[in-house]
């Protein structure tokens, strides 16, 4: 029993080790590829091709002075990112692994769970620096987080009916013939989109409104908070990288065709930010109640009228 509980803290910190390490290397990857999308070099002057780029930064984020805010809730201002970025790693421990981690059976729950948490880091990161802009980023977040939530479980929901359990390992058993991105195209472009609302990535990054809110919600931070905070955002994209990979693309997380799937849907987000604006907000609220969710809710109830078909037969 000691030797499973120790062999398990070990692989999980070895995941969380990747996963920052990786996180390193997509914020040199996103400043590379903005680089070219606009027609200039990205970091090339630290090291060999500006490969040492993300430890220089990261070093010169976190010597630098911690600002105190006199008038703010410190507590909860202090705290906020570090159970930000938390939350973004306690996700990971549904990533599918066979021996010696929580593959559990409600894993699909569970990060339902942690995302939902996610939003009251940025509204207390919001509300506690005692910023007008803070709070409105903070607002808007809110607002933006819950309404995509509610299209992203919808959507997940209608694929967990359709192979019958909240299990991720499921995904590999069922996708070995034909990839569920062919049966449900829609799905998986709505999945995206909500993916990117719910980790505040441009066009729908309105709790960062540099034009309109200075920096939203996470104006006041500098230092290590403004670190973890970033930690926390990249750390949700490569995780949304991967469900999105093991429930649409294959899941055979077992090759690694895998974490070059990975590594694209990654691209892809970067590539999105270097090419469409930012939405009206209107529009972004009208996008998730008007599109995204009835597209869900007839997918859902299609899948349950399927497997009903099939148990009658």
């Amino acid at each position: 029993m000691l030797y499973d509980i120790s062999m398990f803290i070990l692989n999980f910190l070895l995941l969380m080790i990747c996963v920052l390490v990786s996180v390193a290397f997509l914020t040199l990857l996103e400043r590379k590829i903005l680089g070219y999308i606009q027609i200039r070099k990205g970091p090339n002057k630290v090291g060999f091709v500006g490969i040492p780029q993300p430890f220089s930064d990261a070093i010169k984020l976190i010597t630098s002075e911690q600002p105190i805010l006199i008038m703010s809730n410190y507590f909860m201002y202090y705290f906020s990112p570090v159970i930000s970025l938390m939350i973004s790693l306690l996700v990971w421990i549904v990533f599918p692994y066979i021996t010696y981690m929580c593959s559990f059976t409600y894993g699909f729950l569970f990060f339902l769970c942690c995302t939902s948490l996610g939003v009251y880091t940025v509204m207390i990161a919001g509300w506690s620096s005692n910023s007008n802009y803070a709070l409105l980023g903070s607002l808007r977040s809110i607002a933006q987080t819950i309404s995509y939530e509610v299209s992203l479980a919808l959507i997940l929901l209608s694929l967990f009916i359709l192979i019958g359990g909240y299990n991720m390992m499921d995904f590999y058993n069922y996708q070995c013939y034909c990839w569920f991105i062919v049966i449900s195209m829609p799905l998986f472009l709505s999945c995206v989109a909500s993916c990117l609302a719910e980790t505040n990535r441009t066009p729908f990054d309105f709790a960062e409104g540099e034009s309109e809110l200075v920096s939203g919600f996470n104006i006041e931070y500098g230092s290590g908070g403004f670190t973890l905070i970033f930690l926390a955002e990249y750390t949700s994209i490569i995780f949304m990288s991967m469900l999105l990979t093991l429930i649409f693309l294959g899941g055979d997380f077992f090759s690694v065709l895998f974490f070059f799937k990975l590594g694209l849907m990654s691209f892809m987000f970067i590539w999105v930010r270097g090419t469409l604006p930012r939405y009206r907000y209107d529009k972004l609220m009208y996008l998730a109640w008007k599109s995204f969710l009835p597209l869900s809710l007839n997918y859902f109830i299609f899948y349950i009228g399927y497997i009903i078909m099939l148990i009658s037969l």
